[in-house]
């Protein structure tokens, strides 16, 4: 696994996300204090989660309102039956970092 610099905290408002333009993307999202890291492109029809609607720590995607975990990616409402990937976030400061998986020349 390898730290990023994901944003700053400021980049996150309070209970909305932020993409990451990584590859595959990354969303970040801040709930009350805590910030939370997720795979950003919804896993029932490729859409941004970054966009998409909190409510506490559960994201619903705006195009056909699959809801997941932001904690544990976990499906909590159809129509996605696949999870999302998470990632671990580090704040350091205003700076939030995310631990991504290392790239092989094979991907």
């Amino acid at each position: 696994m390898t730290w990023i610099h994901a944003c700053t905290v400021q980049q996150v408002p309070e209970d909305e996300g932020f993409r990451v333009p990584t590859t595959p993307p990354i969303a970040v999202f801040r709930v009350a204090d805590e910030f939370f890291a997720v795979g950003d492109t919804c896993t029932h029809d490729e859409f941004s989660l970054a966009e998409g609607y909190l409510d506490g720590d559960v994201v619903e995607c705006p195009l056909h309102m699959a809801r997941f975990c932001l904690r544990t990616g976990k499906v909590l409402a159809p129509p996605a039956i696949i999870p999302l990937e998470t990632y671990p976030v580090r704040r350091d400061g205003d700076d939030l970092f995310v631990d991504v998986p290392e790239r092989t020349d094979d991907r």
